[in-house]
């Protein structure tokens, strides 16, 4: 294994929750209007500081996705996902996007997200753009 390089970002950045590296900045969130399972998420233009997983085929709300698990370098918590491919026409603008799921990392100011009630009872990850 090689040796390790972390970005850090400067301004206000998204972290993840568990080790704190940076991941994302404020100025790269396209939406805030996506939902997953633990709650809010938001797609971003740019991550950083991650590795991905195994691509797979992911029903969301909007349809048929390609994805990938996204993790933190830093601790290998799972922070997000990345969407590959989009099997619907006017789900295309998120293909090679990026989305951290708000319970996951920390906030620009250091806010954590907390847990609904309503978002624990049900859900899958599902987006809602």
């Amino acid at each position: 294994m090689g040796r390790l390089f972390v970005i850090t970002l400067e301004g206000s950045v998204y972290s993840c929750k568990h080790c704190q590296t940076h991941l994302a900045l404020l100025a790269d969130i396209i939406s805030k209007s996506f939902h997953c399972r633990h709650g809010r998420a938001y797609l971003f233009d740019k991550v950083v500081n991650i590795t991905v997983g195994e691509k797979e085929e992911r029903m969301m709300m909007t349809g048929m996705h390609t994805v990938v698990d996204i993790f933190c370098v830093g601790c290998g918590s799972i922070v997000g996902w990345k969407y590959e491919a989009a099997h619907e026409k006017l789900q295309k603008y998120k293909e090679g996007k990026f989305i951290l799921e708000r319970f996951k990392v920390l906030g620009p100011d250091g806010s954590n997200y907390l847990v609904s009630q309503e978002a624990m009872v049900g859900g899958s990850d599902a987006d809602d753009a």
